[in-house]
Formats: C-alpha cells, sequence, structure tokens
C-alpha cells in the first residue's frame, strides 16, 4: 500500500482500525442498563427542545 497516495480521511481510517485492533474496543461486551435504555426512549419520542441559532444569539449576544 503506497501511503502517500491515501487522503486524510482514509490514513484516519487505517490508524483507527490499527488502534482498535491494538488495543481492542473498550464498550466490547457492555450492557446497557434497563433504565438508561428506557431514558433515551423517552427523549428520542419527545419533540425536540432545539432553539434556533437566532434565537440563541437574540437572548446571549453581548450587544
Amino acid at each position: 500500500m503506497r501511503t502517500h497516495t491515501l487522503t486524510k480521511k482514509e490514513i484516519e481510517l487505517l490508524v483507527e482500525q490499527k488502534v482498535l485492533e491494538l488495543l481492542g474496543d473498550p464498550d466490547n461486551g457492555l450492557q446497557l442498563k434497563e433504565d438508561f435504555k428506557k431514558k433515551i426512549s423517552k427523549r428520542l419520542k419527545k419533540l425536540s427542545d432545539t432553539v434556533p441559532h437566532s434565537e440563541v444569539m437574540k437572548k446571549y449576544a453581548s450587544s
């Protein structure tokens, strides 16, 4: 493999794959707790409480 022909993204992917290969996935085998699953499910069903950028700027931007 010739590294000088790889894009930055391809190099990042190769490095990430090698790190996972060497160190392993720290989350491998872990299970989510039921209360956490319920909280996530509830949050996903709830309508988003996002605020448009323009509103944030009106409220918090210094004049």
